[in-house]
């Protein structure tokens, strides 16, 4: 394997384990500099990662960012999604009151199920794919279950709702942001020395 296919199947591992961009670029940096050293002193990579690099990718998340913080981070950017999906039937709508039947929760439930669930087969964080093999799962199902138990009102959710999702997710979407911006200033500089 060479010092590019380990670090790019470090990469994935990470960016799937949920680490932030700012901090896989900094383990990106520091794996890089440990392979060139490696290959300088006429080591392989592997001597550096060990035969199992997705072992090795996973030990090094767990210890740069365990479970707990990366549970509360998937939640927060979760429940951000969630609040901007749920904000637009308000805005669609445009109402501060929104019924909730069984239609719709079992539509946004086959929807985030079918969704998560691809993405972890696959293995990846493209969206858009997931998205809709998780529209085309959900909108039948929703339309069986409306038919089925019918289009009752379970209850009334308020305009608040939505912004409440959203305050989670607002600090790590942001450091995203920064993250993605600074990236190419990251490289400019790696490029000038």
């Amino acid at each position: 394997m060479t010092n590019a296919q380990i670090l790019a199947a470090c990469r994935s591992n990470w960016e799937y384990r949920g680490i932030d961009d700012a901090s896989v670029r900094e383990m990106l940096d520091e794996l890089s500099a440990h392979l060139e050293d490696a290959e300088a002193a006429g080591r392989t990579g592997r001597d550096v990662v060990g035969h199992d690099v997705r072992t090795f990718a996973a030990a090094w998340a767990r210890a740069r960012a365990p479970l707990p913080g990366r549970l509360l981070r998937a939640a927060s950017i979760g429940c951000f999604f969630a609040g901007w999906v749920l904000l637009m039937p308000y805005l669609i709508r445009w109402t501060t009151q929104l019924d909730v039947t069984v239609g719709n929760v079992a539509f946004w439930s086959v929807l985030g199920v079918a969704t998560v669930a691809w993405e972890l087969r696959r293995g990846s964080l493209g969206m858009l794919r997931s998205w809709m093999l998780g529209l085309c799962i959900a909108l039948p199902v929703a339309i069986l279950t409306s038919r089925i138990l019918g289009d009752t009102t379970l209850f009334t959710l308020p305009l608040w709702a939505a912004p409440l999702l959203l305050l989670p997710g607002v600090p790590y979407a942001l450091a995203d942001v920064r993250a993605r911006r600074n990236a190419p200033d990251a490289a400019a500089v790696d490029s000038e020395a």
